[in-house]
């Protein structure tokens, strides 16, 4: 599961912690978690050992289940360094509701650590003149996974896992910890929503509160961070003041709508059309922008308002296969699905439409390696598969019992959604409860496989039967999760922003297996 309830008197690290929290301190702002614990080893003789059960056998752990399972005063969640390949936490100076992965040219299928990578995100500030476009990199990602200790206490196989973070790195030396180098843009309002342009990772569109639309070009701020050099100590030594004292540079958009009439969250840019972008308000109405040579134009009479009955549009998704296809989710608990070539008029209706939740359905996520696969999530922490050919077919339309998956693990709002780039069976979700969670679709319960398992030695824990085994991974210690994504070109790596600030983290059983 990634975290269990610990006495707050053993300590511990977790996703956002501060820098005491950890024993290894970053250059930049970004907090290695390693799991190692100062007390680990000063349980003094005769003391109970909680880990055996009175006979000596070894105490299995428990499975805690977060808005199930209580917790006492004097406890905290823990995390198991054993699970993770890699954990890291940073924050900027205010925190982020959206953020996106920007593709670059390190090359693809990366397995082999410390990992460099790039982000941009949105600030939601305390005044509209403080928020920002901060474009990120991120270098020296290291390995973190700590190995279980021998029970039989070899020191061969403590040093062994001291060690096995370092191989990569050729050791830990002072300064090898990992690297944050931002560049700000500055953005006039807080900052709803950030999308990379598939094609084009460096012309980024943003929602702002202020109801504008907008397009950004970010290459000059990309071009100085891949020219930074690492080992640069006068570099290094600008970079630990540089997200505070760097100020935001006033760049203007390279394209800015103002025709919705209110807020929106919901925009995505086309992965089959360069530049197509579509985006959505609170008021339900959707537009679509079209690239032109001289920048973008916006449909402004043909915008869409019949989908969803004036209620707000959560999230939109465009097709990973069809150039005019797109979906939008909505306040009205509905998913519709739309032709772009139809021009609406404002009172038209999407091509399908189907009552997918009996609430406010807020995110939504297109399989782009099984194209009739869609994802969404919803306001009672609902988690919902659906099959868009039986939906096609006219097969319970206004059913929302018409989904070929459905997961109520979280305890509150679902907040973000989205399929993994590496394997079309696998997908994270994020919600309220403060989790992240991993499933993969392909899982399903083997009773003879769990029983061998079981009666295997090891610290396995008795799944509870409720808990869905297609829930793979959950990742705990945030607070008030926003977004999720993969990374687009490390297999099985996963990133969130959250009220307390960002994660990068690799669950060793979700991705390409690290050596």
């Amino acid at each position: 599961m990634g975290r269990n309830p610990k006495k707050k008197s053993k300590g511990g690290g977790g996703g956002g912690a501060s820098k005491n929290d950890s024993d290894d301190e970053w250059e930049e702002g970004i907090t290695t978690i390693t799991g190692e614990s100062e007390d680990e080893d000063m349980m003094e003789d005769g003391e109970d050992d909680p880990d055996r059960m009175d006979d000596g056998a070894p105490r299995r752990p428990e499975v805690w289940r977060p808005g199930v399972d209580g917790m006492d005063e004097d406890e905290e969640l823990e995390y198991d360094p054993t699970v993770y390949d890699c954990l890291h936490a940073w924050s900027l100076e205010w925190p982020c509701l959206s953020f996106d992965v920007v593709r670059d040219e390190l090359g693809e299928d990366r397995t082999h650590f410390p990992h460099s990578m790039f982000m941009v995100a949105g600030t939601q500030a305390v005044s509209a003149e403080q928020n920002a476009l901060a474009v990120m990199r991120l270098t020296r990602l290291k390995k973190t996974r700590r190995k279980e200790k021998d029970p039989a206490g070899d020191p061969d196989d403590s040093d062994a896992s001291e060690s096995d973070s370092s191989d990569d790195e050729g050791g830990a030396r002072p300064g090898d910890g990992p690297l944050l180098r931002v560049r700000k843009i500055a953005h006039h309002g807080a900052v709803n929503r950030v999308r990379c342009m598939p094609q084009r990772s460096s012309i980024v569109a943003t929602w702002s509160d202020a109801g504008v639309v907008q397009v950004w070009d970010t290459a000059k701020q990309l071009g100085e961070l891949m020219s930074a050099v690492d080992d640069d100590a006068g570099d290094a030594s600008v970079g630990k003041s540089l997200e505070k004292k760097n100020v935001a540079a006033r760049v203007a958009p390279k394209f800015a709508f103002t025709g919705h009439g209110d807020e929106g969250y919901a925009i995505d840019w086309s992965p089959v059309v360069e530049g197509r972008l579509v985006s959505g308000d609170n008021q339900g109405v959707i537009h679509v922008a079209e690239p032109r040579e001289s920048g973008w134009a916006a449909d402004v009479s043909g915008a869409r308002q019949g989908g969803h009955g004036g209620s707000s549009v959560e999230d939109l998704q465009w097709s990973p296969a069809e150039r005019d296809v797109f979906a939008s989710c909505g306040a009205d608990g509905r998913v519709c699905v739309w032709d772009a070539r139809v021009s609406n008029s404002g009172s038209g209706a999407p091509a399908l439409s189907v009552q997918a939740h009996g609430c406010d359905v807020n995110v939504m996520s297109w399989n782009n390696k099984v194209n009739y696969m869609l994802a969404t999530g919803a306001d009672d922490g609902g988690l919902r598969i659906w099959d868009l050919r039986a939906l096609a077919s006219g097969a319970s339309k206004d059913s929302k019992d018409s989904f070929v998956a459905n997961f109520q693990f979280h305890r509150a709002p679902v907040t973000s959604v989205e399929w993994a780039r590496f394997d079309g069976a696998m997908l994270a979700s994020s919600a309220a409860d403060h989790t992240v969670c991993v499933w993969d679709l392909a899982v399903e319960r083997d009773a003879e496989e769990e029983a061998a398992a079981m009666a295997a030695e090891g610290n396995n824990a008795v799944a509870p039967e409720d808990l869905p085994p297609q829930l793979m991974f959950v990742h705990q210690g945030l607070r008030d999760p926003k977004e999720i994504h993969w990374h687009h070109q490390i297999p099985g790596m996963c990133l969130t922003t959250a009220a307390d600030g960002f994660n990068a983290f690799k669950a060793y059983n979700v991705g390409n297996e690290v050596a």
